[in-house]
């Protein structure tokens, strides 16, 4: 089947890819009291229901975008779309919470192959302003998707059921997996990396024995016996990985990026963005449904606020993207999710919901300002060809920001409900969502603070566009994100 290039082609299929990708990572929220009651699970499952989509994302999103690099960008994107698809299908027809678990799983598997490749393809497809417009239009859905996810999820799990939430992404796929198939460019650099399966093997092992050993220390306490095995484990091979790396011929994780200001200040602000407030989607939907009794719809209209405040500041910050300093979106965006998770403490027995509103807006806004200036910072300080490392290196901070910061908060969470009776339950989930909001509050501030020091414009390069098979297209050398 010969493909048929075409810019908005390609977005639409990068934007449809990440809109199903983003949005499962807060669609499931919601629905989980009711998964948890169809299924008999326990609130370790629960976090392991969201932390093994977010895991598998982070584990495999370089070595998936080192096969992009050997069998082509397009064909890779379009695998990734079939496994998430498929995957989506058999989540919504699972019977067990382990079950549930495993192809969530696939999903991440699926997902880590579209996001390695989806901002590569981006930045192979438009150059100069349309760059800019481009990325705009990805944050916009970003941002859109994952607040948007806990409304969807309202909708679906109390109009039809929680299966439902799994079931809509088949649809969405298929059409994905066609225009991917049919009107985007092939593009493979013409010098690929090998897959890094030591560096996989040891990142992979390392991180889920720390996400283990910090949601089990919710249920059994920092001293366990299996707790403190899995954190050392994790030490040891997390320490190690770097070592690896090092070593290996072609790594999937080029530490000699970090060595640029802007690479770094960059990974640590998509850490702290993932790890403050998507963290806290979680917390707060178990506090909206088990202190003040909303339906799953009712959270997903509340949360939806956040929606509102990220879609108003989305595409601007993509346009300003072009013309500014990039720290000057990122910095400053951290900086109102921080102050927006702030606003949401002095929760307590008998404040209505509405306290929440002002860190609702303050925080979306936020969230809008950072995600496509950020995005362009990842794929803006390397060369093309190394543009699919860097977004996946990108996405993984990410990703690790939201599993590591979901495990980590359960700990805490599930130790302040430890005492909890039926008559002071409320005033206990108040207190725990008070105390996660001022711990995510200080990650997303010393991120902000990162990305004002760290990102600096002289490390953008001046990039060529790919050069393209027989299927791409051509353009103008133009300067990434660097603002003026």
């Amino acid at each position: 089947m010969t493909s048929t290039p075409h810019k908005n082609w390609t977005l639409l299929a990068v934007c449809l890819g990440t809109f199903m990708l983003l949005i499962d990572i807060t669609i499931v929220v919601v629905a989980l009291p009711q998964i948890r009651g169809s299924l008999h699970t326990s609130f370790s499952d629960v976090q392991w229901m969201v932390d093994a989509y977010s895991l598998s994302l982070a584990a495999l999103l370089l070595p998936t975008g080192s096969l992009a690099d050997i069998f082509g960008r397009r064909t890779v994107f379009a695998a990734g779309l079939g496994i998430f698809t498929l995957g989506s299908l058999l989540c919504g027809v699972a019977g067990s919470g382990t079950e549930l678990i495993i192809w969530r799983v696939l999903q991440g598997i699926g997902g880590a192959t579209v996001f390695a490749t989806s901002l590569a393809l981006l930045a192979q497809t438009f150059h100069g302003r349309e760059r800019g417009v481009a990325f705009g239009a990805w944050g916009a859905v970003a941002a859109a998707s994952t607040a948007l996810g806990p409304l969807l999820g309202g909708i679906l799990t109390t109009e039809l059921s929680w299966h439902w939430i799994f079931i809509v992404n088949v649809p969405i796929g298929a059409f994905a997996i066609l225009i991917t198939l049919t009107k985007v460019a092939e593009f493979r650099p013409p010098q690929h990396r090998q897959v890094d399966v030591a560096g996989f093997l040891v990142f992979t092992l390392g991180l889920t024995a720390l996400v283990y050993g910090l949601i089990d220390s919710g249920l059994d306490g920092w001293g366990a016996t299996k707790v403190q095995v899995a954190l050392v484990i994790a030490a040891g091979l997390l320490v190690a990985f770097p070592l690896v790396e090092l070593l290996v011929r072609q790594p999937m994780f080029n530490l000699a990026l970090f060595r640029k200001p802007t690479f770094l200040g960059g990974s640590i602000a998509a850490f702290a963005m993932n790890g403050s407030l998507f963290a806290m989607f979680l917390y707060i939907v178990l506090y909206f449904q088990n202190a003040d009794h909303f339906s799953a719809l009712g959270c997903g209209w509340r949360l939806a606020i956040i929606t509102a405040g990220s879609l108003l500041t989305a595409i601007p910050a993509g346009r300003l993207s072009a013309h500014m300093p990039v720290r000057f979106l990122i910095g400053p965006g951290l900086g109102l999710v921080g102050a927006g998770l702030l606003l949401m403490r002095g929760l307590g027995a008998g404040t209505d919901w509405t306290h929440l509103i002002p860190g609702f807006v303050v925080a979306g806004l936020g969230s809008g300002m950072v995600n496509a200036p950020l995005a362009s910072t990842a794929v803006g300080v390397v060369a093309p060809q190394d543009s699919g490392m860097a977004s996946g290196i990108n996405t993984t901070f990410r990703q690790v920001g939201i599993a590591t910061s979901v495990a980590a908060l359960g700990s805490i969470f599930a130790s302040k409900l430890k005492s909890a009776t039926p008559a002071t339950v409320s005033v206990h989930y108040a207190s725990a969502v008070s105390e996660l909001c001022l711990i995510t509050a200080l990650l997303a501030f010393a991120g902000g603070a990162c990305a004002l020091v760290l990102i600096r414009p002289r490390d953008f390069h001046v990039h060529a566009p790919d050069r393209p098979t027989p299927e791409g297209e051509a353009g103008s050398p133009v300067p990434v994100g660097a603002g003026h």
